[in-house]
């Protein structure tokens, strides 16, 4: 009886592993895998006739941003730009361009965009008189490889990137500026050894590290807690995108900037917690930091809700360095 109930137990530990690593092999093609389901949260741009204050400020402003996307669009077509990555990766973006300003800005889409989710950014910057690069992130786009980087493996990227602006003008002055997943590649390359002529780092949004978003994301989403999904998830992702979830940490990153760094966040995001911003606001060493909260802003709504105070503060920040 006693060898019956043990081979019954081995069975069923065996189910459980083969389930597990059966789910952490599909959470990894789901959440980083180029052709994934994992799509990024996306809202309408229609004003909900229930809407309150808020909601129909954050609405107005998204239709108004809409609008000004499509004008500098049609009147910036820019330009297509290559370069290959340290690791051989097809890296592809676009390059506006603007007279003779010394002024650059990196604006970097959010998870599983491309270019065009940086067009807000863009067209903000330009009229400002910056030159703008739009790079597609790792796996989205023009840009190659078969797994999101979520960051990680594209601050590597962006380092080439901006030997890119260098060969191009050896006198710019860069500023770094992401959404959501651009912002935690913006936090992720600002833990790099940057070059002098990168100023500063403005994220918008962005997450803590990869494992804390996605154990977040499989409560929320399915109501899981993370073990032992992570774990088995975890494996998958070092053996077939290149890196661990833990490693891929924006957090730590923060923690070796000592260049200026703004943090913004609205304070109902529902996909990378509010919280996270105070964290990643608290490791960055130094007095030069400051951080925008925008009440009552979901996911990436921040610049929808505060509108031109958004970008006042934007500015009044980046003018100091």
């Amino acid at each position: 009886m006693k060898k019956i109930i043990l081979i019954i137990l081995t069975i069923f530990v065996a189910l459980l592993v083969l389930i597990s690593l059966f789910a952490g092999n599909y959470l990894v093609n789901y959440s980083i895998g180029r052709s994934g389901d994992g799509g990024n949260r996306t809202v309408a741009l229609e004003i909900p006739e229930t809407a309150d204050d808020t909601e129909r400020t954050i609405a107005e402003g998204k239709i108004a941003q809409q609008e000004a996307n499509e004008t500098f669009l049609a009147e910036n077509p820019g330009q297509t730009v290559e370069i290959t990555s340290e690791d051989d990766i097809h890296c592809s973006g676009i390059y506006y361009p603007n007279g003779n300003s010394h002024d650059w800005v990196i604006a970097l889409h959010g998870y599983r965009g491309d270019h065009l989710g940086a067009t807000s950014l863009a067209q903000h910057y330009h009229d400002h008189n910056y030159q703008v690069l739009t790079p597609d992130l790792r796996a989205c786009g023009d840009t190659d490889g078969n797994y999101l980087g979520m960051g990680w493996l594209d601050r590597k990227d962006i380092l080439s990137w901006i030997d890119w602006i260098i060969a191009q003008d050896s006198d710019a002055k860069i500023v770094i500026h992401g959404i959501s997943m651009g912002a935690a590649t913006t936090m992720m390359t600002a833990g790099e050894d940057t070059l002098d002529q990168v100023v500063a780092f403005v994220e918008d949004c962005g997450y803590t590290s990869v494992w804390d978003i996605f154990s977040s994301e499989l409560k929320l989403r399915f109501g899981m807690p993370k073990f032992p999904l992570m774990y088995t998830a975890n494996l998958f992702a070092i053996a077939k995108a290149g890196y661990s979830f833990k490693e891929a940490s924006a957090l730590d990153q923060v923690k070796n900037c000592e260049k200026p760094m703004l943090f913004i966040h609205g304070t109902v995001d529902d996909f990378i917690p509010y919280e996270m911003m105070d964290t990643l606001y608290q490791a960055k060493p130094g007095d030069n930091k400051e951080k925008i909260t925008a009440p009552g802003a979901g996911h990436g709504e921040a610049m929808y809700l505060l509108g031109d105070e958004y970008w006042d503060d934007v500015f009044a920040f980046l003018n100091n360095f």
